[in-house]
């Protein structure tokens, strides 16, 4: 029997190493795997379906699928996770020294309805009582027609400018960015870290409250999934293959597979927060996160309805799921 062919794009990670260079291989496909950077893939999958499969902002596709729109159908895959207490940055003479200091400042955002700022206003809102109507948005992408609260205050980036310069002039306060803005990775005193030890906050996050964020998802298709419905469950099985293999990979003693002198160690400390499944894959292992992000983009108004976890993954392989993971350890 002939191998589906199937074309994916997703980031260029070490836990998907194993399926770039074919050591792992999706029952039934024969896998072209795209390395493209997450802007990109979204914009391309979003706008044009240019993939059969593609990684996939978690914002974008729970708002999707909360205005009806069903052209894409996760699986609990989930590329990308991070803290980001680390990517809230402050102007230093902004006289911002605590996050309730941000009451009535400008905060810069790339795109108001990012999956980053979703996190970030939320523990914002929920550990420290700044609501983001509290604040002055100004945002550097488009704001698309989504059901926000009235009362927050969102305007457009000046032309000809960008955030970063905006940030050390001082024409904005504060800035949630996913990247480290260059004057600061160059060592300028004009920019800051909201949170100089962002390691010991987000620690103690994870610990109060089970959340590990989440960023981005792995989307089908749906055409494609209701043509062949065994599809999620073999790219899910080579997704979670392919993690493990790098889990045993990155520990390696004899010869460390990353240029971090103290890798091991900084393993080691990861598994005494996290456990041994240090990036999980699975709806009930994630369900703190995923519970908690739906309730935060209906929260900020950036859903048109309160939606389950449940409605945003396939139904059709749930129960095979359950099977392979009890088999593997993950649940």
């Amino acid at each position: 029997m002939a191998k589906l062919q199937l074309t994916i794009a997703c980031g260029d990670y070490d836990r998907t190493q194993a399926l770039k260079d074919g050591t792992v291989q999706p029952e039934g496909v024969e896998l072209n795997y795209l390395r493209s950077v997450p802007g990109e893939t979204f914009w391309r999958m979003l706008n044009n379906e240019e993939f059969d499969a593609s990684e996939m902002s978690l914002s974008s596709y729970t708002i999707l699928r909360s205005q009806g729109d069903t052209r894409f159908t996760a699986i609990p895959v989930f590329p990308s996770r991070t803290f980001r207490h680390n990517g809230l940055y402050v102007n230093a003479k902004s006289g911002i020294r605590r996050p309730q200091d941000l009451r009535g400042k400008r905060i810069g955002v790339g795109d108001y309805e990012m999956t980053a700022s979703v996190w970030v206003r939320a523990f914002l809102q929920h550990d420290y009582q700044v609501k983001p109507e509290e604040m002055r948005w100004v945002a550097g992408g488009s704001v698309r027609g989504v059901k926000r609260s009235d009362n927050v205050d969102i305007e457009p980036l000046e032309p000809g400018t960008s955030l970063e310069q905006c940030l050390e002039t001082g024409a904005i306060d504060a800035l949630i960015s996913v990247m480290i803005p260059k004057a600061l990775a160059a060592g300028s005193k004009r920019i800051r870290r909201m949170f100089k030890e962002f390691r010991k906050v987000e620690v103690e996050y994870y610990q109060r409250t089970g959340i590990f964020p989440i960023m981005h998802t792995f989307a089908i298709r749906t055409a494609l999934l209701e043509e062949h419905p065994w599809l999620a469950v073999s790219l899910y099985k080579a997704f979670v293959a392919a993690r493990d293999r790098n889990y045993k990979r990155l520990y390696n003693t004899d010869a460390l597979p990353a240029s971090l002198p103290w890798l091991i160690d900084d393993l080691e400390r990861s598994r005494q927060v996290f456990g041994h499944n240090l990036w999980d894959y699975s709806i009930e292992g994630s369900r703190p996160t995923l519970e908690a992000f739906v309730g935060y983009m209906h929260e900020q108004g950036l859903t048109r309805r309160q939606m389950t976890v449940e409605e945003l993954f396939t139904p059709h392989v749930s129960g095979a799921l359950t099977e392979y993971l009890q088999s593997t350890g993950e649940d």
